[in-house]
């Protein structure tokens, strides 16, 4: 069974439940949290995500607040993390083929529950086609610097 780190802010955090209950017998979840609506800082909450993917700790992350976008900005800066904000089925399975990512974020405003058990799985099931590799490596090296 995959592990998967998966976090969020207080915006994130039902559509995080309902991916923890709905892929329960599919992943091994270490929650990051948070764990109440109360208002937080997002990136305490990626972050610690982040490292655990960086670690190899877990198989992947999935981070979420309202837009994605200051989760998946925070997670990037984890070094070795390759974050993508993603809305669709298609990016899903691109962002794992083409650029390694090893973290998802999403947005709760944008993705519904059902939409996001779509988008997960289709990234579980992507592979990442080798031929890419070179152009990971560049980022590597920049970040690296």
């Amino acid at each position: 069974m995959k592990k998967i780190a998966i976090a969020n802010d207080h915006g994130g955090l039902e559509l995080k439940q309902a991916i923890m209950k709905h892929f329960k017998k599919t992943y091994e979840f270490v929650d990051c949290g948070t764990y109440s609506l109360d208002s937080c800082d997002y990136p305490d909450f990626a972050i610690k995500a982040g490292e655990l993917v960086r670690d190899r700790k877990v198989d992947f992350g999935i981070v979420i607040c309202k837009s994605g976008i200051g989760m998946s900005i925070a997670a990037n800066k984890v070094q070795g993390v390759r974050c993508a904000l993603l809305t669709n089925v298609t990016n899903a399975r691109l962002c794992h083929q083409h650029n390694n990512a090893n973290v998802i974020a999403l947005g709760s405003n944008d993705v519904t529950p059902r939409k996001a058990y779509q988008i997960i799985k289709a990234y579980d099931e992507a592979t990442f086609e080798e031929r890419h590799q070179r152009r990971i490596d560049k980022i590597s090296k920049y970040e690296s610097q």
